[in-house]
């Protein structure tokens, strides 16, 4: 077993590991898992709404993982990206595929014309719900999943204590009303908390560092105590466990609503 230096030591290289190309988190595969059990299949709904005749754009795409994983037709598929690592990974992965690949980092100025797509998805980045509005056509349909505002919530708390929820509006509630406010009709709109866990403190502290807004200024130096908890926790059980947040919206844009 580590003493607490050796414990130092193997965290800071976990912390200096923690850098991400796209949204990939195969660096910490098999030691957390999160979302096994949402009660929805984003993919699923997304397929089934899908249609060979589909405009798709994907906005907030990363680096075009989930995308790429859906195999739509390359010609009828557009995307957006605004990190700017992202966005580079997009230009190198998507356009010579034949995608419409354009970097945006503003959700509410996307730059395609008004009317110009059939589906609009966006899993866990940015939106603005008049923009999407103005991009769909008529009875297009925005589907979305989201990370809410009480995610990891619980984990934030153990180890930086002061820091205030970064994004309390993200909640179904707030966000149904934001999407019909804007002329949307709702056809589905779920939320749900679910666990998350860790096997290994390291593997949290490189978690912990590549989500910035989440976990503000974290450091294995400033949170050391907190993570010798965590670590005591699982030589005792075996896992520590926080709880994600998530909700679902997929909303139709209805130009006259009474049709």
């Amino acid at each position: 077993m580590m003493d607490r230096s050796q414990l130092r030591a193997a965290w800071r290289a976990e912390e200096a590991q923690a850098q991400i190309r796209g949204w990939d988190f195969s660096h910490i595969r098999g030691r957390f898992e999160e979302g096994q059990d949402l009660p929805w299949s984003y993919e699923r709904i997304v397929r089934e709404r899908l249609r060979p005749d589909n405009l798709l754009l994907d906005y907030d795409t990363g680096g075009g993982e989930f995308l790429l994983s859906l195999g739509y037709p390359a010609e009828r598929t557009a995307a957006a990206e605004g990190y700017p690592p992202n966005a580079r990974l997009c230009a190198e992965r998507l356009l010579p595929l034949g995608i419409d690949f354009k970097a945006c980092a503003d959700p509410a100025a996307i730059p395609w014309p008004d009317g110009t797509f059939d589906v609009i998805l966006n899993r866990h980045g940015s939106f603005h719900a008049p923009e999407l509005f103005r991009l769909l056509r008529e009875d297009g349909v925005f589907i979305t999943e989201q990370v809410g505002g009480d995610n990891d919530r619980d984990l934030v708390e153990r180890v930086l204590p002061e820091v205030e929820k970064p994004f309390p509006h993200l909640n179904l509630a707030e966000q149904r009303a934001v999407f019909e406010a804007a002329g949307f009709r709702i056809l589905r709109a779920e939320e749900a908390y679910r666990p998350i866990l860790f096997y290994d403190v390291g593997a949290f502290v490189w978690f912990a560092r590549i989500i910035p807004w989440e976990f503000p200024d974290f450091s294995v130096d400033r949170c050391l105590e907190g993570l010798l908890a965590m670590q005591a926790e699982i030589e005792e059980r075996g896992k520590i466990q926080g709880t994600v947040h998530r909700y679902l919206i997929a909303a139709e844009k209805r130009v006259n609503s009474s049709v």
